[in-house]
């Protein structure tokens, strides 16, 4: 039986968790199982440069945080869990752990929670293919750019055919 500092350690651990896992928009549970020292350090850095939190995980914390926080359908977790979290961002951390797993096959994304509820591996896979949120911000910007250049084309030669009629 674990001491009574240990459980209070571990409920400190699932608490903390469990708010996190309310806060975020995007949590990541992966397999991180024959991953090597210098690959794991690579992964963490592009995780953090894109915003994102990574840790390795006890399942039981992962499971009863998930409880806590009211999330359901997480399901059995087995072997060793990394999760990444992210606070504001659906695509990046589904970017970077579906790209490494692309080119790790011991890499497996085991399900994901966005805005509190489990979603299946396939759609973490789908908010893998999207750009990045600043890429859209970019596309947005250029296409309000193009129609704000198509409307003053069209309002000066509107001004030049009302003085050409004048």
């Amino acid at each position: 039986m674990p001491s009574e500092r240990v459980l209070n350690q571990k409920k400190a651990q699932v608490s903390e968790l469990a708010e996190k896992f309310k806060k975020a928009k995007m949590v990541i549970l992966a397999e991180y199982r024959g991953i090597n020292v210098a690959d794991d350090a690579k992964l963490r850095k592009t995780l953090r440069e894109s915003g994102n939190e990574y840790k390795v995980i006890k399942n039981s914390i992962i499971s009863y945080a998930a409880k806590e926080a009211g999330i359901e359908g997480i399901g059995e977790l087995e072997g060793p869990t990394a999760v990444a979290i992210s606070y504001d961002d659906y695509v990046a951390p589904a970017k970077v752990l579906n790209d490494y797993a692309k080119d790790n096959e011991f890499y497996k994304i085991k399900t994901g929670i966005m805005d509190s509820k489990v979603v299946e591996v396939s759609q973490i896979k789908k908010l893998a293919t999207l750009p990045s949120k600043d890429t859209l911000y970019t596309m947005l910007a250029s296409a309000l750019l193009g129609n704000i250049r198509n409307l003053a084309v069209v309002l000066n030669q509107a001004k030049e055919k009302k003085e050409a009629n004048a």
